[in-house]
């Protein structure tokens, strides 16, 4: 068996179009829980977009709404806007740079943000900080979405969940699976609340906060 190890942009290949294998296999289930997250209108923010599969799926599956990708790595924003033009997709606007834990964020407002594989593989700070710029950006009721690997207290972790958490943090001790009710708790910390757990193929969650 492969050992489990973390995607990144950086290890994805040299090509302006760069390819996350998990997203063709996790894709399709995300959307099915959109369909009853996100709003009927406006603008959606994609952080942590990574090579931008996801965001040209999501425009499609959702043309009513306005796409927002964004990325903190050049490579990324690179793969975003290739995979951007060739979908042809009229509803997504071009990426820009988004470091979650820095103040300045270039987007002003969202009707909702998505945010899919970044909790695990970065620092809790990143976390921390989106929340906060999630209260200032988002209108009342509006969803915050994650998605990825999380632990609960009361839930058994599978063991392919903890040896990637191994993984992680044998590569950085910043990384790893974070407990639900520590997302809970930052999230009331920002005034959103959870209104949704649904448990995803391989062992992922969906999440679903929002803002009071």
């Amino acid at each position: 068996m492969t050992e489990p190890r973390p995607w990144l942009i950086d290890e994805a290949g040299s090509e302006a179009r760069r390819h996350a294998p998990a997203t063709l296999r996790n894709r399709d289930a995300i959307a099915q829980v959109l369909l009853s997250v996100l709003p009927a209108s406006g603008t959606v923010l994609e952080i942590a977009s990574g090579s931008g599969e996801h965001v040209v799926h999501f425009a499609k599956a959702f043309p009513h709404l306005q796409w927002q990708p964004s990325d903190c790595e050049g490579a990324a924003l690179r793969s975003i806007a290739a995979w951007t033009a060739e979908s042809g997709g009229t509803n997504i606007l071009p990426p820009v740079p988004i470091d979650v834990e820095q103040d300045d964020w270039p987007v002003r407002h969202a009707d909702a943000i998505l945010c899919i594989n970044m909790v695990h593989i970065s620092p809790w700070s990143a976390t921390l900080a989106l929340f906060r710029h999630a209260a200032a950006l988002l209108p009342s009721g509006a969803p915050l979405y994650l998605y990825g690997p999380f632990v609960r207290h009361d839930v058994m972790t599978a063991e392919s969940n903890l040896a990637f958490d191994a993984s992680l943090k044998a590569r950085n001790p910043a990384w790893g699976l974070r407990d639900v009710a520590d997302v809970d708790a930052v999230a009331a910390d920002q005034g959103f609340a959870r209104t949704d757990l649904i448990e995803m193929p391989a062992n992922n969650l969906s999440l679903v906060y929002r803002r009071a």
